[in-house]
């Protein structure tokens, strides 16, 4: 048991579940005395179902406009030009609806709006950095502008304050944080996440996991975070297999979002992630692997090299996933194999010959140098991508 240590609650108002999306947002947006309301949307969403458009007829006055287009992996250049939109829109708040990218830009947008950035090299110098120290953020102001999140994916990235923007011109994927990132209020509505697909739905769970796994095994975490963080983890364990045998549950698909609500709890309050975190950012920033992939098919070689300083905690993940005395990286292993999804690097395109870039490039990141056995340098990255091939 962590003897010592400290929890942080996050500057956050709320979470909202149990409503149609497009109702609860119009109550905050009155409560917040918000009247130029800019929404930053999944194109998929906006142009092939009518999600949208009921969140735009619930606003009614209030809706300022509409942006669609984010890449997968937040670029900087669609960061800037959505925020380009919503200075045009007058925007007092902003309200994110999709996945983990959509999320991520509605973030950065706040700062961009802030800072007045107009071009992608305006947050150069912004990215947290990796010192001996710890992370180091950059030096935002505090956004007067802030956002919603109403999330159709499981990543969970809505339940922290950080945002994770692609810099095309390195092909490096780099972490911006500031408190007053984090949304305000976080809007909870299975009924939108039935138009996700399938293999993001269950992919963006194993990364709400992700969320979950790491801080348990953090020696950074307490007892709050780890109980919350193992019902959180069992909620997505058993929704996930339930919405994969029937994609129309809306009941288990409310599990699963409350699941990535709980696992994303030590995150939410700075509990550091590990190995997984790191070497899942550089698959997507450098090799284009879809974030969803990321964590099935890395967090078993993970727990694996983690198990000598982690024993202990893996115990009670395995037992919270209902296999009291199996290893964790098996379980997990055989739960990736039910849900059908990519097990190794290869199958997602990763080749042995991209190891070493990948090892040097996850040196950089701040969750490598706070994973729970000490990683020190490249080649023991490599070592897990090995374990991955």
């Amino acid at each position: 048991m962590i003897k010592v240590g400290l929890h942080q609650y996050p500057p956050m108002d709320q979470v909202i579940f149990g409503k149609p999306a497009g109702q609860a947002l119009a109550e905050e947006a009155e409560r917040l005395n918000a009247h130029r309301v800019f929404l930053i949307a999944s194109h998929t969403l906006n142009t092939k179902t009518d999600e949208i458009e009921k969140i735009r007829k619930a606003l009614g006055s209030r809706y300022a406009g509409t942006f669609d287009g984010v890449p997968q992996h937040t670029t900087r250049t669609s960061a800037v030009a959505a925020a380009a939109r919503a200075v045009g829109a007058g925007a007092d708040l902003i309200v994110a609806v999709g996945g983990g990218s959509v999320v991520d830009a509605a973030k950065i947008v706040l700062m961009c709006i802030e800072h007045k950035i107009t071009d992608e090299g305006g947050l150069d110098g912004f990215e947290v950095v990796s010192t001996p120290e710890g992370p180091r953020p950059g030096p935002f102001r505090a956004p007067r502008v802030r956002m919603i999140a109403i999330p159709s994916t499981l990543s969970g990235g809505e339940y922290n304050a950080g945002s994770l923007v692609t810099d095309t011109r390195r092909k490096l994927k780099q972490i911006f944080h500031h408190p007053l990132m984090m949304p305000r209020s976080i809007i909870l509505d299975p009924a939108i996440t039935v138009h996700t697909p399938q293999n993001l739905w269950l992919g963006s769970g194993t990364r709400a996991m992700d969320h979950g796994i790491e801080a348990v095994c953090s020696p950074r975490g307490n007892p709050l975070v780890e109980s919350v963080c193992l019902r959180g983890l069992r909620y997505l364990y058993d929704g996930l297999l339930a919405t994969k045998m029937n994609p129309d549950d809306l009941e288990a698909r409310q599990s699963c979002q409350l699941g990535s609500w709980l696992s994303a709890f030590g995150l939410q309050c700075r509990v550091p992630m590990g190995a997984s975190h790191a070497i899942g950012h550089v698959l997507g920033g450098t090799c284009d692997v879809p974030h969803y992939f990321c964590t099935a098919v890395m967090m078993p070689s993970v727990l694996e090299f983690n198990r000598p300083d982690t024993a202990g905690a893996q115990d009670k993940l395995a037992e919270a996933w209902g296999v009291p005395g199996a290893k964790a990286s098996e379980t997990f292993a055989e739960f990736i194999r039910q849900l059908e999804l990519p097990r190794r690097l290869s199958e997602v395109g990763v080749t042995e010959d991209k190891f070493d870039l990948i090892g040097r490039n996850a040196m950089l990141s701040v969750f490598t140098r706070a994973n729970p056995r000490p990683i020190k340098g490249p080649e023991d990255i490599v070592k897990i991508l090995r374990m991955a091939a």
